[in-house]
């Protein structure tokens, strides 16, 4: 098999994606239904902004504790709720549409449910990965859910236009694609109930009592590298991936084009996350080198689009932004699975989506507030330069807590390392340097110095 599928020769992790892939496509489908609802019934921009800060709100809000549950509870059991817990709110949603009774607050009372339930399911979801096809196949299983979801991306809009069109575009019209979205979380239920229990990796459950979400962050703390991963996503997340809005800026008032040509924007870039998320499968261990290396990419890339001269140009420049942003966000999320402590991967997920995506409705209004005053190309050229200085600001910090230094090595070709500033001082703490330049010397690096000490919290 192809390297870039290998972890589809995992029989569980492959029933496991085919389910995956129907519900990725209907929550797609949903997301322009419920926005297409929303204006439907208001007619209103605002409306539809206080509908999305509901649904992500419970990211904020919930994710340390359904870390604490991911950990606690086997996976696949809860998962199994989290699905239930996801059709119902979208179900009651179909029919009010449907029955032609919807009204704004349903939307956004049931909009809020669905993100609680949609919160507990993430951690839960993204550490049960690793049970499915091991350590060895999980960077490849990861990218390969990145690339199901762009999928869902590419597809699901597309086929919910297409139905609201033919439906006759109105409130009905919308309830019965949600209601679709709602029976497409039962293809993951029936797949969770389809695995081989026997061939799951579990991990041992952590301890009941108090103090577990405390735990959590303080294993993160106790963890540099988790730290710079972190920080990384967060700076990137919250003033670099506002795609939707920036884009829409940067079409309607720079580049004067409707809504038509903002819609291709977004396909565009989808391609190239798609590529992004196949590129990162092939990799079979990602590195902070590449979750760093990659966000600096995206930034570059942003803060160029944002000069882009004509709409052809900034199209062209697009898949470049996905495809890093994708390249980051697979290689941050594959690190963390890979290197966290069993106990602890749940709550670290938790840790690691409350600060992805609960950063966009902060950075939001601010990059907003940027288009309006500075003009629209400032909300890629300024929220490029903040993330930059942010990620220099969280590897600064990484290089000084964990005693290291910045090597540029010139003699055989140009390569940057990071190194020990005593080599004998980070052998005596039990600090494990990463090399940044070839597997080689990685391997070296990993082979002189004991692994790293964790704290047992």
């Amino acid at each position: 098999m192809s390297p870039t599928f290998r972890a589809l020769s995992v029989r569980n992790y492959r029933v496991y994606a085919s389910g995956a892939l129907i519900s990725n496509i209907g929550t797609w489908m949903q997301r322009v239904a419920q926005d297409w609802l929303v204006l439907a019934l208001t007619g209103s921009g605002l409306a539809l902004g206080i509908t999305t800060g509901l649904q992500l709100l419970p990211a904020l809000l919930f994710s340390p504790l359904a870390g604490v549950v991911a950990d606690r509870f086997p996976k696949r059991r809860v998962l199994m709720l989290t699905q239930v817990a996801m059709a119902v709110p979208a179900a009651v949603l179909g029919v009010l549409a449907i029955t032609g009774v919807a009204q704004a607050w349903h939307v956004y009372v049931l909009a809020f449910v669905f993100g609680v339930a949609t919160a507990f399911d993430a951690p839960a979801r993204q550490s049960f990965v690793v049970e499915m096809v091991g350590k060895d196949d999980l960077a490849n299983a990861v990218g390969l859910n990145s690339a199901s979801f762009n999928s869902g991306r590419m597809i699901g809009p597309a086929v919910a236009g297409v139905m609201i069109a033919a439906l006759g575009s109105g409130v009905v019209a919308t309830g019965w694609v949600i209601l679709l979205n709602a029976v497409s979380y039962f293809a993951v239920f029936m797949s969770l109930l389809a695995l081989r229990t026997h061939d799951l990796r579990p991990a041992t459950p952590a301890s009941r009592g108090r103090g577990a979400v405390r735990a959590g962050v303080r294993y993160v703390r106790s963890r540099p590298d988790l730290i710079l991963i972190l920080a990384t996503v967060f700076f990137v997340g919250t003033f670099g991936m506002n795609f939707q809005m920036t884009s829409a800026l940067m079409a309607t008032e720079v580049f004067g084009k409707g809504a038509q040509a903002y819609g291709v924007l977004g396909s565009i870039m989808a391609i190239g996350s798609l590529a992004g998320a196949l590129l990162a499968a092939r990799r079979e261990r990602p590195t902070r080198r590449l979750v760093v290396g990659a966000a600096l990419v995206f930034v570059a890339v942003e803060i160029a689009a944002g000069l882009m001269p004509t709409y052809l140009a900034f199209a062209l420049v697009l898949p470049l932004l996905g495809l890093s942003a994708l390249t980051m966000v697979t290689a941050a999320n594959a690190y963390i699975q890979l290197t966290v402590t069993p106990q602890m991967r749940g709550r670290v997920a938790a840790l690691y989506l409350m600060v992805f995506m609960g950063g966009t409705p902060l950075g939001a209004p601010a990059i907003g507030w940027v288009g309006e005053t500075f003009g629209a190309r400032w909300t890629l050229i300024l929220g490029g330069i903040v993330a930059a200085i942010g990620i220099g600001s969280a590897t600064a910090y990484y290089l000084v807590r964990g005693g290291l230094q910045l090597q540029l090595d010139v003699r055989t070709r140009p390569r940057l390392a990071v190194v020990p500033r005593d080599p004998r001082a980070a052998v005596r703490r039990g600090d494990a340097v990463e090399a940044l330049d070839d597997a080689a010397r990685l391997d070296a690096a990993v082979a002189e110095v004991p692994a790293p000490v964790r704290s047992d919290v």
